[in-house]
């Protein structure tokens, strides 16, 4: 890539002189529907750069007349709904970590931090600018990334580097660089190579100051004790300690504008999993979050601030080089004297060292401290400590056919009890016409991750899984296939079967993107405590108890490329107690291109347990609407219906991007009894950020 020989201005039209003299990367190869062949729609992209900014410009051509498919000018938009190009930038050339930039052929912008050489966190947000300009024939985007919002290594002159294209009305995904189809076009493994004409120039200082000011009035209705009107005032910098290592910092942090959870039916026995969303835990927030797996994870920062102040906290991660990462968070958080919480620290650090081509090994330490702590009668308890380490070895291949991990962790706290450790592993084979897994976990009764996510202990578990596709030709089905699946949970001495699931499957895939599934299971499960089947305060079953079913359900989507889109689950069959579970759910999608979607969801269940509490039957209905008056003017508001817990909430949330990362916020909501509507609890928030480059 060669420097700019003159200015360059982000307007989507790209005429100035100092793109002429750019290489052009084209000649993509196509992804999906097959990846034999090179990409039907055409695709031109050139690229420099002056002492501030990495210039792209890309121009998507369609044939002529064709209109682009987009859901809204939301920003961060669902993938597989939207005509878009994105590249992917792997600024150590690992194969592993990188970053992703992209729009959709309207404009609205998409960028995220990537991990695990496949995945992308679509919660961060940076600055940096773009433009689309629309054409008959074609749609121009064209994006300036500041040196500053990405993290490289001084002196380094070769990048990992891919593009990727979606087409939606001729079903076509493409990339620059050819990429197995059973692979997301956002693999690093099969990056090409970014090649300077010199090394990137340096950032030069790079301090970011992100200051809010914040005016909130909450009311609940069932308690007027609890009517808080408050003003706030906080902030985080961003400070790049290298080019690759940065230092987060927050003072008095409020996450109010982040959007609410969305509420699912909960008929599990163990806690529900939500993912974090808070800007100030993404970045090179996998070194800690993903460690383990989704169901063992000991750390998750959700757990820091659930329900209590946090004052303040710093981070620093990134690289040191192409072979080592750090990361190291300190969080305070303050007293809740209600509950007799006390102050508590909460330190994390990770070390990660890369072997072979794209393979790791990982170190972690979670410390969770209780300041000044001394238990008063009468009142609720909390620990002095709790402490967790853990290593482990994360395989990736370098042509990502061959994944898998390799995990220990231990808990300590005050009186620790033996079998306090985890012990787990897997491994998983893929490629186009493969998929085989197998996985075994053994998590100590003792377990305690007090700042993680482990929903169950006391166990050992082994699951195998086996998929195959055929790829029949001259049909309207691209790939069709079985997979089969067991699962089974032990207790610790293996002397005792505590669950199984044995699962099969059929699906289908269309050229048209249309995919259907259809399975049938068996469960087998023994109560370790008592359960209420429903999760709605009816009778309970005792602990100790065995359960049979069979079940049998399908999957329904239909094609993305549709201005209206739909799918349905459905499930029927035994359930606990010799009863019987009916699942339907639909999913409707409308798009106003490219100002609106609109969206409704809806979950029923009619479960009947004959022998303990009768019929039980609820729904859970979320209509949504996102309005996007510009790619800075946003207007998202959904209601969601949940008999299950018999609450109806409204959430309405307006976003004015004034300037690139600096927003205003304003945020309405409201929850109900859904008998009378009466109101619950209300609260308004107005939010104003600032991003400031000092």
């Amino acid at each position: 890539m060669q420097r700019a020989a003159s200015p360059i201005r982000v307007d989507g039209v790209a005429d100035e002189a100092g793109w002429q003299q750019t290489q052009v990367a084209g000649d993509f190869r196509m992804v999906l529907p097959m990846d034999t062949s090179r990409a039907r729609v055409q695709t031109e992209v050139r690229m420099t750069y002056d002492e501030q900014n990495i210039y792209v410009v890309a121009v998507c051509y369609f044939p002529k007349g064709q209109p682009y498919m987009v859901e809204s000018l939301r920003r961060d938009w669902n993938f597989g709904r939207n005509d878009n190009f994105f590249l992917m930038l792997d600024t150590f050339d690992d194969q592993t970590n990188g970053f992703a930039f992209g729009v959709n052929a309207a404009g609205a912008q998409w960028d995220g931090l990537m991990y695990d050489g496949n995945k992308v966190n679509l919660s961060w947000d940076n600055k940096w600018t773009s433009a689309v300009k629309n054409y008959d024939d074609r749609y121009v985007f064209e994006a300036a990334i500041p040196f500053k919002t990405i993290r490289y290594k001084k002196g380094v002159g070769r990048w990992g580097l891919n593009f990727s294209r979606q087409d939606l009305a001729s079903t076509e995904k493409s990339a620059w660089t050819p990429i197995p189809r059973q692979f997301p076009t956002a693999s690093l493994a099969y990056t090409g190579t970014l090649v300077w004409d010199q090394p990137p120039p340096a950032a030069g200082p790079n301090v970011s100051l992100i200051p809010y000011a914040l005016a909130s009035s909450v009311r609940d209705f069932n308690n007027p004790e609890v009517n808080v009107t408050q003003a706030a005032f906080g902030g985080d910098a961003k400070i790049a300690l290298t080019s690759s290592i940065n230092m987060d910092l927050t003072i008095n942090p409020d996450f109010s504008q982040v959007e609410v959870d969305r509420q699912v039916t909960n008929l599990d026995r163990f806690e529900l999993f939500f993912p974090e969303r808070r800007q100030f835990f993404l970045e090179n927030g996998d070194l800690f979050a993903n460690f383990g797996y989704a169901t063992i994870r000991p750390f998750f920062s959700r757990r820091i601030g659930l329900g209590v102040p946090i004052r303040y906290g710093a981070r620093v991660s990134g690289k040191l080089n192409k072979d080592w990462r750090i990361g190291l968070m300190q969080m305070q958080t303050g007293d809740v004297p209600a509950t007799a919480l006390p102050r508590q620290n909460f330190t994390v650090a990770a070390l990660q060292r890369r072997v072979g081509a794209r393979s790791n090994i990982g170190l972690l330490f979670v410390n969770k401290q209780s300041l000044d702590y001394i238990p008063k009668d009468g009142a609720t308890a909390y620990s002095q400590y709790n402490r967790n380490i853990g290593a482990e070895y994360n395989l990736l291949s370098a042509d990502n056919l061959w994944t898998g991990k390799l995990l220990y962790l231990q808990s300590f706290s005050p009186g620790s009890a033996p079998n306090n450790n985890v012990l787990a592993g897997n491994l998983q084979f893929n490629n186009r016409r493969w998929l085989i897994s197998g996985q075994h976990e053994y998590v100590g009764e003792n377990y305690n991750p007090e700042v993680g996510y482990v929903p169950r202990r006391g166990y050992q578990k082994l699951n195998l899984m086996a998929g195959y596709l055929f790829f029949p030709t001259g049909t309207s089905i691209l790939s069709h296939g079985p997979t089969v699946s067991s699962t089974t949970f032990m207790n610790m001495g293996l002397s005792r079967q505590l669950d199984n699931e044995h699962w099969v499957s059929y699906g289908l895939t269309f050229r048209n993107r249309i995919t259907f599934n259809a399975w049938t299971a068996t469960d087998f499960v023994r109560l370790l405590t008592d359960l209420d089947p429903t999760n709605s305060g009816k009778a309970q079953l005792k602990a100790g108890t065995l359960h049979h079913w069979q079940a049998w359900g399908t999957e329904f989507i239909s094609q993305p490329q549709k201005l209206l889109t739909y799918g349905f689950t459905s499930r029927y069959g035994g359930f606990y107690d010799n009863g019987t579970r009916l699942n339907l759910t639909a999913d409707l999608g409308y798009r106003i291109q490219p100002f609106a979607s609109l969206a409704l969801s809806a979950n029923y269940n009619r479960i009947n347990l004959p022998y303990l509490s009768g019929l039980t039957q609820f729904w859970l209905v979320g209509p949504r609407l996102d309005l996007t008056m510009t790619n800075k003017l946003f207007l998202t508001a959904f209601m969601q219906y949940n008999e299950q817990i018999k609450n109806v909430n409204l959430n309405t949330r307006l976003q004015w991007r004034y300037k690139p990362a600096s927003d205003l916020f304003i945020v309405y909501t409201d929850n109900y009894f859904p008998d009378n509507f009466a109101v619950k609890t209300r609260a308004l928030v107005m939010k104003l950020t600032y991003w400031w480059n000092v």
